[in-house]
């Protein structure tokens, strides 16, 4: 189906408007040393608690940034992603992209319990989650980036926003601009910030389309290729059942943070539809090329990547900094 160049141009023209009337609202500026007098021991806390969950499973990494990722593309960095449903707020747990694909809350509770002995009301459960995502990249190999801190902790939380705003494993390309854009993030920092995949896993339903549709058309199908596309397969079976039985997006170094993502997308072997379409899409002459860049430069990719997560982590939710709070507990609002 041909797409109308004039259509593509006022979509994605209306996207940037809106984007660019939400960022002249002005927030309190995040800062390094936010907690330097406040909590000074805050960042320490935070990295000895990641480092414990890190050496006891090394998925646990890729749980703590795809909580991060779902966080703050659903009213920015706010912590809403954590919190519970109770009789007064329909949270982001139980919204069909996040149910059974979202876990690691435990370890947020338990970096929590830790800071509010430290230092009692004081470190936000959305600055939490931002450090801990950093700290858990650069705990399977990946790079370093400091953190900006002063983000408050939202009352509220949007169900249906995680549906609108959250890319799906089956999106296409297009969607899947859309979806940063509208975060003000740009294509460069939507393919870099998918390499976070080098350490995800995926859940059947999410990409049994692909590896029954287009997985053999785009892919080499090397010596390597085949017997993982059998093993897909085997613990996917085309006729339903086992939805929840996971597979590595990164078959090769699945607990290592590296670019090997990348080569897997050259190859035609990327998991979902969403992550080859990156590479595979007749639209994408911007991303492929990216992807090829980062498959060849590994130190390039790890410096987009800070840079995008740093992007990523300074989308504020401007209500919070009226109505916000530093929440006791990360599962419910203070009473």
């Amino acid at each position: 189906m041909k797409i109308k160049p004039t259509i593509f141009i006022l979509s994605f023209l209306t996207i940037f408007c809106f984007k660019f009337l939400h960022a002249t609202k002005t927030n309190p500026p995040l800062s390094l040393d936010y907690y330097k007098s406040s909590c000074p021991n805050a960042e320490a806390i935070v990295r000895k608690e990641m480092e414990c969950a890190v050496q006891s499973d090394l998925r646990n990494a890729a749980l703590i940034l795809r909580l991060h990722f779902h966080d703050c593309f659903v009213q920015g960095c706010d912590g809403s992603v954590l919190l519970d449903d109770t009789v007064t707020l329909q949270g982001e747990k139980n919204a069909p992209t996040n149910l059974n694909a979202l876990k690691g809350f435990e370890f947020i509770d338990r970096i929590k319990e830790k800071l509010e002995s430290e230092c009692p009301g004081i470190v936000s459960c959305a600055d939490l989650l931002t450090y801990a995502a950093r700290d858990a990249t650069v705990l399977v190999g990946g790079p370093y980036w400091d953190v900006p801190a002063g983000r408050k902790d939202s009352k509220t939380a949007s169900f249906s926003l995680v549906e609108s705003n959250i890319p799906r494993p089956n999106d296409g390309l297009l969607s899947i601009i859309s979806k940063f854009l509208y975060q003000s993030l740009s294509v460069t920092d939507m393919v870099a910030l998918s390499g976070a995949h080098t350490i995800g896993m995926a859940r059947c339903t999410n990409y049994r389309a692909r590896i029954y549709g287009d997985y053999q058309t785009t892919a080499t199908m090397s010596n390597i290729a085949e017997p993982n596309l059998k093993n897909l397969k085997a613990t996917c079976p085309a006729a339903g059942g086992g939805d929840n039985n996971e597979a590595a997006m990164d078959y090769v170094s699945p607990s290592l943070f590296d670019n090997t993502y990348y080569h897997i997308l050259l190859r035609g072997e990327g998991l979902l539809n969403s992550d080859q379409e990156l590479y595979s899409s007749v639209l994408g002459v911007q991303t492929s090329k990216l992807v090829r860049k980062y498959a060849e430069d590994q130190i390039a990719f790890f410096a987009q990547f800070s840079e995008s997560m740093v992007k990523m982590g300074n989308i504020t939710n401007p209500e919070t900094y009226v109505d916000g709070e530093v929440r006791k507990n990360c599962r419910f609002m203070n009473t």
